[in-house]
């Protein structure tokens, strides 16, 4: 794994960030989701992070648990009085898999949990593969992605267009990261 990714493992970067980023340390420190999900390894993935969000964007933290019912447990005993909180329990691609929303002032928090190491889960290995393009590419390519993304595209399918990569983006910028990262 590239060093200049390691940065993501706290949320430290956040506190100097864009504005949205800022906004996002303050929620998460303030409600204190990191410490009341830290045995859980959580790390923030998604837009925000990478600094790539547009409004509505959400704060995904992802998760790995040992067992789904101290997981879940956890997130009703934690969460459960935020506004339009829900969870669920799901297969995710063959993996048993909980997701939990719930909104903190203006915030979407989507709590996402699998019984294997976060940084082998989707929502990571994305989230990484896009930053390294991001600093790759530069501004220019920074800003076309967010227009992609203020016209309703995806995050992964604007990329996928951006970068002319054929077929599943999803599984296309999966593909990118594993070439990325031996490399």
């Amino acid at each position: 794994m590239p060093a200049s990714v390691q940065h993501f493992d706290t949320i430290d970067y956040l506190k100097t960030g864009s504005p949205i980023q800022q906004q996002a340390w303050q929620v998460l420190t303030e409600y204190r989701i990191l410490e009341q999900l830290a045995s859980f390894s959580p790390i923030l993935t998604g837009t925000i992070p990478i600094d790539i969000a547009v409004p509505g964007s959400d704060l995904d933290m992802v998760c790995c648990y040992n067992n789904i019912n101290v997981f879940m447990d956890t997130l009703v005993a934690v969460f459960s009085m935020q506004e339009q909180f829900l969870i669920k329990q799901t297969i995710v691609k063959g993996i048993e898999t909980v997701i939990c929303n719930f909104f903190i002032r203006d915030f979407e928090v989507e709590v996402f949990g699998q019984s294997r190491p976060v940084k082998d889960q989707e929502a990571y290995r994305h989230m990484i593969v896009e930053y390294l393009l991001l600093q790759k590419h530069g501004e220019a390519f920074r800003r076309q992605v967010i227009d992609l993304k203020l016209q309703g595209i995806k995050t992964e399918p604007a990329f996928a267009q951006l970068l002319n990569l054929p077929g599943d983006p999803y599984v296309a910028m999966l593909n990118l990261y594993d070439e990325m990262i031996r490399t």
